[in-house]
């Protein structure tokens, strides 16, 4: 049978401000993987696949909103590897719902809603073990697919890399992709996350517990930049989407405005702003996620 991955290449963009600036960036290519399992969600659900068949669990059972990214890519791994899967999705149900839950639909996803307040306490073991008393046994998937397997997927991304760098940038959500890369490093090289989210840092905290809980170790070799967001989770700016027209026109690549459009901004904000070193080079990760696309019409001219 014929593997419906692709590899994840390498590719060196070409800028007046990276010759300006004295430095050289790589963008690894991960929403390449897949049509619809793409980049860090595709790392982030290898092992969980792996996992649930080792405990002989034909259901996986997960949470995420109308428009995400973790939901659509489970739902479609899901048929590819034959999982029975169930999508608990926070909010009432939608007289229309969104290209996201019609896809997950169609893959085979069974839908459940859940209100907003019970939704907050998604984690609580409680709430889990009444899910299985309700729909029957399943394994789970965190929102987002942060776990310690995870990690374990997104660690070999490090080792791809088969080149000399200083510094990874990768779009921040839940952490665990940072995480991950954090875990394959082993304390080497510097790494840079971008938050999508606004408000206080919670995130700091998450990626030293998983990266500790998955390596035994502490590492330091990381900061999260907080500063573009523009306004929050999903939220846009006409600067932002500006800069994914431009950056799609120059380079040819697709970026979406929730995580890989933002990150790009940051850090070409930052390479302006002569953070980094002269003579550094850098690697940032697009963690695909382009199904997000259909909720932005202004980016589909």
């Amino acid at each position: 049978m014929k593997n419906p991955f692709n590899d994840s290449p390498l590719q060196q963009l070409n800028d007046k401000l990276f010759e300006e600036k004295g430095v050289v960036v790589f963008i690894k290519r991960e929403d390449l993987i897949h049509e619809h399992i793409q980049g860090n969600k595709w790392r982030k659900l290898k092992y969980n696949l792996y996992e649930a068949r080792l405990n002989k669990q034909n259901t996986l059972l997960t949470f995420g909103g109308a428009y995400s990214n973790h939901i659509y890519a489970t739902a479609a791994a899901s048929k590819l590897f034959h999982f029975k899967a169930i999508g608990i999705i926070r909010g009432e149900e939608p007289q229309i719902k969104s290209d996201t839950l019609l896809f997950a639909a169609s893959q085979g996803m069974e839908l459940y809603f859940m209100d907003r307040e019970m939704y907050r306490q998604k984690n609580n073991p409680e709430n889990i073990e009444s899910l299985r008393v309700q729909i029957g046994d399943f394994y789970y998937i965190p929102e987002g697919g942060t776990n310690v397997h995870a990690l374990e997927g997104v660690e070999e991304i490090i080792s791809e890399i088969e080149i000399d760098f200083d510094f990874i940038c990768t779009p921040v959500g839940t952490g665990g992709t940072l995480a991950g890369l954090l875990a394959g490093l082993r304390g080497e090289k510097q790494t840079i996350g971008f938050s999508s989210l606004k408000g206080e840092d919670t995130l700091t905290q998450n990626v030293h517990e998983l990266v500790k809980s998955y390596t035994g170790f502490d590492f330091t070799n990381f900061s999260i930049n907080f500063d573009y967001h523009f306004g929050g989770y999903a939220k846009t700016k006409p600067d932002l989407i500006e800069f994914i027209k431009i950056f799609k026109h120059k380079f040819g690549i697709q970026l979406e405005p929730v995580y890989t459009g933002k990150m790009f901004y940051g850090l070409f904000d930052l390479i302006q702003k002569d953070y980094f070193p002269k003579g550094s080079r850098i690697v940032a990760l697009h963690t695909g996620g382009l199904q997000g696309l259909s909720g932005f019409p202004e980016l589909q001219q």
